[in-house]
């Protein structure tokens, strides 16, 4: 048996931008994916904090140091550029792994700068 356990998650990120033509997926700044442990493909959902949207999507990797957090294709129409949402990750694990996984959180500012991290929960 495995159990969906948070994995990592970053915290009231600002939504830099919406792109409705794009393929699909959330692109997210290669250092918060790094701070997160976050992967390209991988699969997460979007809490939108202003509108109360919850939407699973994909990670695409963008480019380092430029903040951005945009939402592509049909996951643009549930945001507007500068709402908070919460990037959330799980991961599945045995009953011992859980017992003692301690997940990644990245706490950002209004900028997405990295204002902490969080990993002994």
């Amino acid at each position: 048996m495995t159990i969906p356990m948070l994995y990592s998650k970053i915290h009231r990120a600002t939504v830099t931008d919406a792109n409705l033509e794009y393929v699909g997926s959330i692109t997210i700044d290669e250092e918060l994916m790094n701070a997160a442990k976050l992967r390209v493909g991988q699969k997460v959902d979007i809490v939108n904090i202003n509108n109360g949207e919850r939407f699973s999507t994909y990670v695409l990797k963008g480019e380092k140091g430029k903040r951005d957090i945009c939402l592509n294709g049909a996951a643009a129409r549930k945001v507007h550029k500068g709402d908070k949402i919460i990037i959330i990750a799980y991961a599945n694990m045995n009953e011992e792994e859980a017992n003692s996984f301690s997940p990644s959180i990245v706490i950002v500012d209004d900028n997405n700068d990295i204002i902490e991290k969080l990993s002994n929960l």
